[in-house]
């Protein structure tokens, strides 16, 4: 019941090219150019950004003061880690989502407690609330090309 396949191989020099596709006729009909959909859209200014949004100047100032702070066993700010898992500002007031590396983390403790005081350093700040939560839990996944680089893991 074992039938023996074979493999035929040829080798040859060249290979003839195939036809090429012709339209009988030609084309004799012009066609006008339709109104462009995005004409309407690429004519619009953009709009500033608020403040307190992603791009906007506090925004950028909260996220740069949590760029200062570093983990104390990685040399990476904790931004870049990956342990920022949102950052709210809305008229003053900042909410900071974020987890730590792991439950039994050493700055458990002292490290959403600094996050609260570099945030509400920041001017225009006038309170900010830290919610630490470990769902989802951290990995290595969530950090910046940047930490990866520096950590060499790129």
């Amino acid at each position: 019941m074992n039938e023996e396949r074979k493999i035929v191989v040829e080798e040859v020099d060249s290979v003839e090219a195939p036809p090429k596709a012709r339209v009988e006729g030609g084309v004799t009909e012009t066609f006008e150019r339709k109104r462009d959909y995005l004409e309407g859209f690429l004519a619009q200014k953009p709009q500033g950004v608020a403040s307190g949004e992603p791009g906007g100047a506090l925004y950028e100032a909260v996220v740069e003061a949590l760029k200062e702070i570093y983990d104390p066993e990685i040399p990476v700010n904790i931004y870049d880690l990956g342990l920022i898992y949102g950052v709210e500002v809305n008229e003053g007031h900042a909410v900071v989502t974020m987890t730590l590396t792991t439950p039994h983390c050493p700055v458990a403790e002292s490290m959403p407690a600094e996050v609260e005081l570099r945030v509400g350093s920041v001017p225009g700040v006038g309170t900010a609330d830290v919610n630490l939560v470990w769902d989802p839990p951290w990995d290595p996944q969530k950090m910046s090309d940047d930490a990866k680089l520096e950590l060499g893991m790129l």
